[in-house]
């Protein structure tokens, strides 16, 4: 019986010293500097928005190459 608990401790001591590494080498590459939500100055924290149409609310999209009226039908 305590050879069984004697492995189970190295076992264990082996397990928690692997994981100690492993965080330590994770942490060691990656960034931990803090950030924040602030919007740098001079945003709105948003996307640029879209450019606007050049064309009226509720005008068909023009399509290339032919007039704005014809509907062009697959072969």
């Amino acid at each position: 019986m305590d050879q069984h608990r004697t492995a189970l401790v190295l076992f264990a001591l082996a397990l928690a010293t692997v994981i100690m590494v492993a965080a330590l080498i994770t942490l060691d590459r990656v960034n931990t500097h803090t950030t924040s939500n602030d919007a740098p100055p001079g945003t709105a924290g948003l996307a640029r928005p879209h450019p606007p149409l050049n064309r009226a609310a509720g005008e068909p999209l023009q399509t290339v190459g032919g007039p704005s009226g014809a509907i062009r039908q697959r072969p």
